[in-house]
């Protein structure tokens, strides 16, 4: 335990007892020698600490007195997390708040130096693969401060199916990341109920000042957690997947959506029921999985599924021989 951490232990020590600690104790609890114990309240009472000594008892703060440590001071076992999270911020979203970031990872890396838990290791060992990411856009900041701040924006956004960009007011209600994109679920004022934007597709964006209509957390979930992927409405029925038992064991263990129900049949298969109102993202999902699943319910979606796969096998047909 190096001479940081003993630092941090002893004032948390301290701070959390009401009755005096013996030296023998604190040489105990810091895992040190007597003259790095003496060495560490003497450097405690130099951040002005209010330590006082209790004859024949030991060491306590004086009662009535409130103390931390001034700036931030963290345990060894903290420090790592906060980089590591910065890590995996750095590698989900390069570049994105990484000015802001810089300064903080630097005195965190110098400080797990200081305590030998070699900090350039993280960036070595740690990775996130992006795949599929679109970015964040130019205007990723002025959107979460006026999410935090609870503030109307006034967006220009381009829709994907039609490709063209409409103005519209917004009241910014959650930032959620999915499938390493960035979507801002909102209350547009323009359609007058809620939508969810892709974050890069935002060509515009001003923050006003008129307050953000605020929408209750369980309003945001009943609309944009009910239905499967990032489709937000309520759901218009339950696809039925049957998964081969070669795949079962996987699709088993993994999350399609919050309310899905699954079984193991018999025969080693796997169903899985999962709620959705749009099916586009779901159609994506099943072809992935090819002649390892099929479609049992509702009918209309194993025609689109099964309209897909022509689709696609027409693709090839001209270099396909027997």
């Amino acid at each position: 335990m190096e001479f940081l951490h003993r630092f941090y232990k002893l004032h948390n020590l301290l701070k959390s007892r009401r009755q005096p600690i013996s030296r023998r104790d604190i040489e105990l609890r810091l895992e040190c020698a007597p003259a790095t114990a003496k060495r560490i309240i003497r450097e405690l009472r130099n951040h002005e600490a209010p330590i006082e000594s209790v004859r024949g008892e030991g060491y306590r703060y004086t009662p009535g007195t409130t103390f931390e440590l001034p700036g931030l001071w963290f345990s060894p076992s903290e420090l790592v997390s906060l980089l590591v999270a910065q890590r995996l911020l750095a590698d989900a979203e390069p570049g994105l708040l990484s000015n802001e970031l810089a300064p903080i990872r630097q005195k965190v890396e110098r400080l797990l130096n200081a305590e030998h838990l070699g900090a350039g290791e993280l960036s070595q060992r740690v990775r996130i693969l992006r795949m599929g990411g679109r970015g964040v856009g130019e205007h990723f900041e002025i959107l979460v401060l006026a999410l935090v701040q609870r503030r109307r924006v006034a967006i220009a956004y381009r829709d994907r199916t039609h490709d063209r960009s409409i103005e519209r007011t917004i009241s910014p209600q959650r930032l959620i990341r999915y499938r390493d994109n960035w979507y801002l679920d909102s209350w547009c004022h323009l359609r007058k109920g809620l939508r969810s934007f892709a974050v890069e597709r935002i060509e515009r964006a001003e923050s006003l000042a008129a307050s953000a209509r605020e929408i209750l957390g369980r309003t945001l979930d009943r609309h944009f957690a009910a239905s499967y992927g990032i489709f937000a409405g309520k759901p218009v029925d339950v696809a039925i997947l049957r998964f081969s038992a070669e795949r079962a064991r996987w699709v088993a263990e993994e999350e399609w959506h919050p309310h899905q129900e699954g079984r193991k049949l018999a025969d080693g298969r796997y169903e899985l029921r999962v709620p959705y109102s749009n099916s586009h993202e779901l159609v994506m999902d099943v072809l992935r999985y090819g002649e390892h699943v099929e479609v049992m319910a509702p009918p209309i979606l194993r025609v689109e599924i099964a309209g897909r796969l022509r689709a696609t096998l027409r693709q090839y047909a001209n270099g396909i021989t027997e």
